[in-house]
């Protein structure tokens, strides 16, 4: 990840401290698998799969990221500069970076700040970020945020909010169960971010937009790093545009898709599982497993069709 102006000066300082820390040994470990996934182009390509078991306390994800693929550096060691030879740059008024994610939240700080402990989800992906210099969250490390495998004490259940979302709010609660995630479906109630734990808002659009971590949508992937809009009402419906990496209206997945798609909140991620209809609510909850969401920003679940990744390739509808 490119570290901001502001960081980088804190940055080095922080590097400095935990090489002198090195001598004082690994610690004691944190029991489950960490696991480590480096891509490119918003997911489209793998480059590293690795786990790791049990890892130890002075673990940090540019540890664990240097044992796995080669790498350098920059402001002192704390920033990844390329990962394998692949290196930030500028071509064509474009501008391509590393970022990464832990548990799907992107990290503000630098790598070698970040501790990794049991359970934990590092994904590393290069990406052209000209349009989109932040992607707050991703879904593409479920089932975090919501498992929280990496917590220290019992987490209370996730909330799943079920505005006028039918059975979809049931699959999604299912879906939840299968992966190990204890989850209370609520009804009607509407309540705003800031409680620290994650929560899923399923729901018709016209019902989701009106949460406050849903209305930034409106402002494009600059503002939330969704690239994906709805628009209308056409001909009483609202249709699900995907756009391509450039920000660019790519595709109209019409009025029966559905969209999963992770926000920032105030505290915790809020992910949404929505469309225009009743229908497209429940392709979007069907899509909440490994298999749809592994390695992407957001999926598009459209009708008679797997789901498809977020954003499109430039110049391919997909």
């Amino acid at each position: 990840m490119t570290p901001r102006p502001r960081q980088a000066a804190a940055a080095a300082l922080l590097c400095g401290v935990a090489a002198a820390g090195c001598g004082f040994g690994a610690g004691p470990r944190s029991e489950g698998t960490a696991t480590l996934t480096v891509t490119r182009d918003y997911g489209r390509s793998t480059l590293v799969d690795e786990a790791e078991d049990d890892p130890p306390a002075s673990e940090t994800v540019i540890r664990f990221l240097d044992r796995e693929a080669e790498i350098t550096t920059r402001y002192g060691g704390g920033f990844v500069r390329s990962i394998d030879g692949l290196a930030g740059t500028e071509s064509d008024g474009r501008r391509y970076d590393w970022f990464f994610y832990v548990n799907g939240t992107e990290s503000e700080v630098g790598s070698a700040e970040v501790h990794v402990a049991g359970g934990d989800r590092i994904w590393w992906d290069y990406r052209d970020w000209t349009d989109a210099m932040r992607v707050p969250a991703v879904v593409g490390s479920w089932p975090e945020p919501f498992a929280q495998a990496s917590a220290e004490a019992d987490q209370p259940p996730v909330r799943v909010e079920c505005l006028a979302g039918g059975a979809a709010c049931d699959v999604a609660a299912d879906r939840l169960d299968d992966a190990g995630v204890e989850a209370t479906v609520e009804r009607g109630e509407q309540r705003a971010p800031g409680t620290g734990i994650p929560r899923l808002l399923v729901g018709p659009w016209r019902r989701v937009s009106g949460d406050p971590a849903v209305d930034q949508l409106r402002g494009g992937p600059e503002a939330t790093g969704v690239f994906a809009a709805f628009k209308g009402p056409i001909d009483g419906a609202y249709h699900l545009v995907a756009l391509d990496s450039t920000a660019t209206p790519s595709r109209d997945f019409g009025s029966a898709a559905g969209l999963v798609a992770a926000l920032n909140g105030d505290e915790a991620s809020t992910w949404i599982v929505t469309g225009s209809a009743t229908s497209g609510v429940r392709r979007a909850a069907d899509s909440l497993d490994g298999a749809a969401l592994r390695n992407r920003y957001a999926v598009a679940a459209p009708v008679g069709a797997p789901p498809v990744a977020l954003p499109l390739q430039q110049g391919r509808a997909e």
